[in-house]
């Protein structure tokens, strides 16, 4: 059956990286998408083209993916997929009528992500054994993860050229290769340029690497596994209990600028969110932090 498909699949992927200007990766989860809708259709014997969709397949669509054990949030995304492919489809003038156009999405539950308290994020730096060159690496990557909130995919691929610390800024490419400028401390400027002088100076430097930041004792960029891997030693040695991963800091560098009263827009544009709302879930952080502190400390409560 996915030969029928093929011709509209290759036409949406298209439209996707040329049209939408999306990443390999994005237009890839699309097209996911839709092929899990027609492994569906070949469950249920269905073998016409998407001109024949109605909504009741698409209905018991989401009745089989349910029962598959697929999330919410899962659920949401892949129908955010086919209304993406039919919107397409309308636009090109093969179907007349969208039948997404009723489909309702699950709302998927807000989950507070895991956050570290200050000195959580303390008492994880000072136990960074810094008497070997990894350690004195680890340290400026973790100053840079928590200094500037970036993303895992964003601290392995930081390069030295988009380091602009006259200006008090980085260059970081985000999802979708989009480019946004991040204000960087002078602890975490410090620890650079400590890591670049004294370590990664003594680093034979793979053809192809030279300028990435953040190297292996080998002279290749660090991968994601390798620093989730890092972080996960460390909370070890630290003695957290709290379960924890690269994106745990990025967690604490929006909550903790919230908590400070820092702006939404400013902290959105920091991270690179394309929507305010997902920037808004550090004010639901916010408001945890203040409940859990009037609990703690006042009289009645005592």
């Amino acid at each position: 059956m996915m030969s029928i498909w093929n011709s509209y699949l290759q036409g949406f992927k298209g439209h996707l990286q040329l049209e939408k200007s999306l990443s390999e990766n994005s237009v890839e989860a699309y097209l996911h998408d839709v092929v899990k809708l027609t492994q569906y259709l070949e469950t249920i014997g269905f073998s016409e083209g998407p001109t024949k969709i109605e909504l009741s397949h698409l209905q018991g669509f989401l009745r089989w993916i349910t029962e598959l054990g697929m999330t919410s949030r899962s659920q949401a995304r892949i129908i955010s997929g086919l209304k993406a492919f039919y919107r397409y489809l309308l636009l090109e003038d093969v179907v007349r009528k969208d039948p997404t156009e009723l489909l309702d999405s699950p709302k998927p539950g807000r989950k507070l992500p895991v956050i570290l308290s200050v000195d959580e994020i303390n008492q994880l730096i000072d136990r960074i054994d810094l008497s070997t060159p990894e350690g004195k690496r680890n340290k400026a990557m973790l100053e840079t993860l928590y200094g500037c909130g970036l993303r895992v995919s964003e601290l392995i691929n930081l390069k030295i050229s988009n380091l602009s610390f006259h200006s008090g800024f980085i260059k970081v490419t985000g999802k979708g290769d989009k480019e946004r400028l991040v204000p960087i401390g002078s602890v975490a400027q410090k620890e650079i340029t400590y890591y670049l002088s004294t370590i990664r100076s003594h680093v034979e430097v793979q053809k192809g690497q030279e300028d990435v930041l953040f190297l292996n004792r080998l002279g290749h960029g660090l991968t994601r596994v390798m620093v989730f891997t890092i972080i996960k030693k460390l909370a070890v040695v630290a003695g957290l209990k709290k379960r924890i991963s690269p994106h745990t800091f990025r967690h604490s560098f929006a909550t903790h600028l919230v908590e400070g009263g820092a702006d939404l827009r400013a902290v959105q544009e920091m991270l690179g969110h394309e929507s305010i709302t997902t920037t808004e879930i550090y004010t639901h952080l916010d408001r945890e932090y203040l409940r859990s502190a009037i609990i703690q400390f006042h009289p009645r409560n005592r």
